[in-house]
């Protein structure tokens, strides 16, 4: 009777031990970024200083990691697949997002979610091909973890090592600085070891005849949260980009807030809410003078509970989660989401043209 009991009992024994050792490893391992760190800019060329009337071309754009086109789902968002593409599709995705940025002639560039080195990407450095030969560029972790579990099985089908984050591009603009500013982590251990880090990347690009900036935020604010991280997270930035402008400063901040712009429910109600459902972007987020840029003409953002389908009405979402911010000095000319029809991310590209005021 003894043996059987030890034959039955081995088992859940072994997957406890098995279960501690891992939670151990990835506390030991957990990446812990400073409050404030600099981040280096790497430079093809010196690049031009900024000039007050300047009319500058930007994009941004959730790139997916390369691995989040027309034929993936995720399983956070209803979907089964905790990886969604093998390398062909994602050199197939990275080929067309870099096609997309090419086409877009822009003259600042805010990535979100781009890999450097993930079992989820097959190691590749997506920045090698996203990033441009001419002007300079800066690079934020704000995902590190040696072996992210799938939070429903752990160890069967897991997302395993990821290295993400922001990535910010300039053509023949100087960059001066730049540098990482964490956000606060809404999760608690054990959820904490092995998720986001969040946090906004900073760059800082000179203005010609002035000791005033061009303060440019690259972010990507909290998905999977209760809504009170969304909240903290967006309350750092709001004080942080008021402070820059008192300065003096001009000051553009974009990327996607997983937050639904004003209007956008309207545009696009939620029938998926069981599955994931975005924040709301307060409208008195900012004071009066500032602009929240974005287009609620075409959606930025697609659920991913399965492939993309624009013919089934009933079970694709959209939302209009990405935009970007401008203080009362920088002035909005154009901004449209370009209709890049999901093939490459589960994201559109928002395209704004800004004039910097004299």
């Amino acid at each position: 009777m003894k043996k059987i009991v030890k034959v039955i009992l081995a088992p859940p024994i072994a997957a406890v031990f098995a279960t501690g050792g891992l939670f151990g490893w990835l506390t030991a391992t957990e990446y812990k970024p400073a409050p404030v760190e600099t981040v280096a800019v790497q430079r093809a060329d010196e690049g031009a200083a900024l000039k007050p009337g300047q009319a500058l071309t930007m994009l941004s754009w959730n790139v997916g990691y390369g691995g989040l086109g027309k034929d993936s789902d995720f399983f956070m968002d209803g979907g089964k697949n905790t990886k969604s593409a093998d390398k062909p599709q994602v050199q197939a995705y990275l080929n067309g997002i870099s096609d997309t940025i090419k086409e877009s002639d822009a003259d600042l560039v805010l990535l979100q979610e781009v890999d450097a080195n993930s079992s989820r990407t097959f190691g590749i450095d997506e920045r090698e091909q996203l990033g441009s030969p001419t002007g300079s560029s800066a690079y934020a972790l704000n995902y590190s973890c040696p072996f992210v579990p799938n939070p429903n099985t752990l160890i069967i089908h897991p997302l395993g090592k990821i290295n993400s984050g922001l990535y910010t591009l300039t053509d023949g603009i100087r960059v001066d600085s730049a540098e990482r500013i964490s956000l606060p982590c809404p999760f608690s251990w054990p959820l904490r070891i092995a998720n986001l880090k969040r946090c906004l990347l900073v760059s800082r690009l000179p203005v010609e005849g002035s000791d005033r900036e061009l303060v440019l935020v690259n972010l990507h604010l909290e998905a999977y949260d209760d809504g009170e991280g969304k909240i903290a997270q967006t309350n750092q930035l709001r004080d942080y980009i008021e402070a820059e402008y008192a300065k003096g400063n001009y000051v553009i901040a974009g990327g996607d807030f997983n937050q639904v712009f004003p209007g956008s429910l309207e545009a696009y109600p939620n029938t998926h809410a069981e599955n994931w459902e975005p924040g709301v972007l307060d409208e008195k987020l900012l004071p009066e003078g500032w602009t929240l840029a974005y287009d609620l003409d075409v959606p930025s953002c697609r659920l991913l509970n399965q492939p993309y389908n624009p013919a089934d009405t009933a079970g694709t979402q959209y939302y209009v989660i990405d935009g970007l911010i401008l203080s009362p000095n920088v002035k909005l000319e154009e901004v449209k989401t370009v209709d890049a029809a999901f093939e490459n991310s589960d994201h559109n590209p928002v395209r704004v043209v800004v004039t910097l005021e004299k």
